[in-house]
């Protein structure tokens, strides 16, 4: 038993120092090569606990000209010693990223270089899982890295879970055009007291949430809201005019046609986990950040916060909705010509920026830049952003909207457009 237990003892020793001795070749090669690296994975949990090089990137890769050889990680990679983060992940919206920028009808018509370059949506969208098949393309056509989803937040080579508990770790993709979920946070009040607190303005103890605070509750990766990205949700309200506005908007994205009826599209919406679109998977979202808010605040007042949220998704739905109809009926009456790749004569959403004459582009910017800022600042407890940026924006585009509409109705009839 001895000399069986002396045995193990020596493989163990063996392996250790083997890959002791592995991880100290790629160390002394990429301190001369990528130093900045390697002063990274020093620093790291991966470092302090035996993770090596290999563990990542495999043991084919030896030398310069074996480079190709490298496996870049994936979500897979990180499984073996973080299998409950990464389930979480995989049933969340992150997972989704890249299946949701492929589906939009504007993806196919954007240069290679922006989208499967990662220069424009794919630069934020590449957290989303990809097949095998997608990272070879990738890979082959020079922009095969960045591919884990994991190293967007824990960024490489540190992986440092600080550094993704941090609001900041969200700012990268949260901010700008259609989601500028940083900027409204970090001017809100519960921005400015956590970004106070580290700075060591205010104690470390002082109560002041994060972005993971509200949407990563006890760490889960799931990441989800109850109202999704687009703010649209199933099943449709008891008010008659919020049903009629909301199911107007359903078909401005193409989810339902004409008729009320559901279209193929609406099994994107499904897959891409953009929406709540039924009541029970938008109550346990609800329910969540409510007992979220408890931490600080009463249950009541923070029910009345959030149903403030939904009362301005009803105002913003009305006018989008009057926008979304004025350009509609510019198409029925032959006013303006509806694009051949429009399914049916009703405005598509999501077509954003090819959106093809000033009229459709000014509702494409009311719809994913106003009305997204006019609830997201609601919901981010930003007034300011809620009214200036996104309601009053809103009322400036839909004025612009019916005054084209008017102006081409106007026109004698051989030189309409």
């Amino acid at each position: 038993m001895k000399y069986v237990y002396h045995s193990m003892l020596i493989i163990a020793v063996s392996i250790i120092f083997t890959l002791a001795a592995s991880a100290q070749v790629c160390v002394d090669c990429h301190k001369s090569i990528t130093p900045n690296i390697v002063a990274d994975w020093q620093i790291s949990k991966h470092s302090q606990n035996g993770v090596e090089c290999s563990t990542c990137h495999g043991d084919k890769h030896r030398s310069a000209q074996d480079v190709m050889n490298v496996s870049i990680p994936t979500p897979e990679t990180c499984a073996p010693c973080h299998e409950e983060r990464v389930t979480q992940y995989k049933k969340g919206k992150h997972a989704l990223a890249w299946a949701a920028m492929k589906a939009m009808p504007t993806a196919h018509f954007q240069p290679m270089a922006m989208m499967e370059g990662m220069k424009g949506c794919g630069g934020c969208h590449k957290i989303g899982v990809k097949s095998e098949a997608e990272i070879k393309d990738l890979k082959k056509n020079g922009a095969g890295f960045g591919v884990a989803s994991c190293d967007a937040c824990h960024t490489r080579h540190t992986f440092s879970k600080t550094e993704a508990q941090q609001p900041q770790a969200c700012q990268t993709c949260h901010m700008g055009f259609d989601h500028p979920q940083w900027e409204m946070y970090s001017g809100s009040k519960h921005g400015v007291r956590y970004l106070l607190k580290q700075n060591k303005t205010l104690p470390a103890n002082t109560a002041a949430p994060t972005c993971q605070t509200c949407h990563m509750q006890d760490g889960n990766h799931e990441v989800r809201t109850a109202w999704g990205f687009l703010a649209v949700r199933l099943p449709l309200p008891e008010d008659k005019q919020w049903a009629s506005d909301r199911a107007t908007i359903l078909q401005g994205l193409g989810v339902l046609d004409p008729t009320g009826k559901p279209t193929g599209r609406l099994d994107v919406v499904k897959a891409a986990d953009v929406a709540r679109l039924d009541q029970d998977s938008w109550q346990k979202e609800r329910d969540k950040m409510i007992k979220t808010c408890n931490q600080c605040h009463s249950v009541n007042f923070a029910k009345g916060e959030l149903e403030k949220g939904d009362n301005m998704i009803k105002e913003a739905d009305h006018l989008m909705a009057e926008a979304i109809n004025t350009v509609a009926g510019l198409y029925k009456d032959g006013l303006l010509k509806k694009p051949k790749n429009y399914a049916y004569n009703f405005p598509d959403l999501l077509t954003f920026h090819d959106a093809p004459t000033t009229i459709e582009q000014t509702l494409f910017v009311m719809f994913l830049e106003h009305r997204m800022r006019t609830f997201q600042g609601t919901f981010h407890a930003n007034p300011d952003y809620a009214l200036w940026y996104g309601w009053s924006e809103m009322q400036r585009d839909l004025t612009e909207i019916k005054t084209m509409a008017e102006d081409l109705r106007a026109k004698p009839k051989g030189k309409k457009k």
